[in-house]
């Protein structure tokens, strides 16, 4: 697969517990003065272990200046796509356009419908995501005229006022695994935003799953480079190498730049809620794989572990 050139992204992903109910706050605040790029927090509206997705996100981005903040990935059968338009929108105006949009199609379906959500089949579901897409657009289109009409078979709007528009073009990253869902990503989304445990694979899928959302670009003229595929991991700081990000911050660094550079990776979003383990991501893995995927694309060769022949990377903003 291709390097679609993006500028790269770190973040964390952090889970949204309840009790302590500001440990996930704090850490989004020392994930962004760390240099992360991004938190991302996972949004499961039916676990009473868990606060609620955006009214953290709200918090966190009122307790931080520069971070971006996704969900990943908001559940969508439980968050009706124009009003999920208009907070999106708000927040982004409200936190200086700091949010994108991660969306799940859903899969806990007892969850679901136990708090009065549709349980879907995976055809309905990947149609539910496509009319959400086109309302989320549509309400954020605040310089067309006319109300947002959209007659789906899972969600309907008739004649929804448009706006606020965003502060910025917010991204609609879409966590998805199936391939008509991957052709979806690659007709309507911004990103894709899977998770490396769920690939049936591991990383031998990204070929395959990237070659969908490709195609799916391809049948609508689309530039498939136009599409930022974000990665959710997990790894062990360690010594010694044992596996796949097993091992120390530059075998990390080494292996995340062959995924940007041979499978057109361009975020990482790292699940720890381990402030030292996340401050050793940004502070030793970001910035050496940001100089080799750097280093590869000028045609240079990198410098030894530790150097750097620019003074760091970029801020991937």
């Amino acid at each position: 697969m291709p390097d679609y050139r993006h500028d790269l992204l770190f973040g964390g992903f952090l889970t949204p517990v309840a009790e302590p109910p500001d440990q996930a706050v704090g850490l989004a605040v020392a994930a962004e003065r760390a240099g992360l790029d991004l938190v991302a927090f996972q949004d499961h509206p039916y676990l009473p272990q868990f606060l609620d997705t955006w009214t953290l996100m709200s918090v966190v981005a009122a307790r931080t200046e520069r971070i971006r903040i996704t969900g990943d990935v908001l559940n969508l059968p439980l968050r009706p796509p124009a009003v999920l338009a208009r907070s999106a929108a708000s927040l982004d105006r409200l936190s200086g356009g700091r949010i994108e949009l991660g969306l799940g199609a859903g899969g806990f379906w007892d969850g679901i419908e136990a708090m009065g959500g549709q349980r879907l089949t995976p055809g309905r579901a990947v149609q539910a995501l496509e009319e959400a897409v086109a309302i989320l657009r549509g309400i954020w289109a605040a310089d067309e005229r006319g109300g947002v009409r959209v007659d789906g078979g899972i969600h309907r709007v008739a004649g929804a006022k448009r706006g606020p528009a965003p502060a910025h073009d917010i991204g609609i990253w879409v966590g998805a695994y199936g391939p008509r869902m991957l052709r979806l990503v690659g007709r309507l989304a911004d990103g894709w935003l899977p998770t490396l445990s769920y690939l049936p694979e591991g990383p031998a899928s990204l070929t395959t799953m990237n070659a969908l959302i490709d195609e799916g670009a391809a049948a609508t003229g689309r530039d498939p480079g136009a599409i930022r595929r974000v990665l959710n991991l997990e790894g062990r700081f360690a010594r010694t190498g044992g596996g796949l990000l097993v091992g120390p911050p530059e075998q990390w660094a080494q292996e995340l730049a062959d995924l940007a550079l041979g499978e057109g990776i361009s975020g990482f979003v790292l699940m720890s809620d381990d402030r030292a383990v996340l401050e050793r991501y940004a502070h030793e893995v970001a910035p050496r794989t940001r100089e080799l995927v750097e280093a590869e694309r000028r045609g240079q060769p990198p410098c030894p572990s530790g150097g750097s022949q620019n003074g760091g990377g970029s801020s991937g903003r």
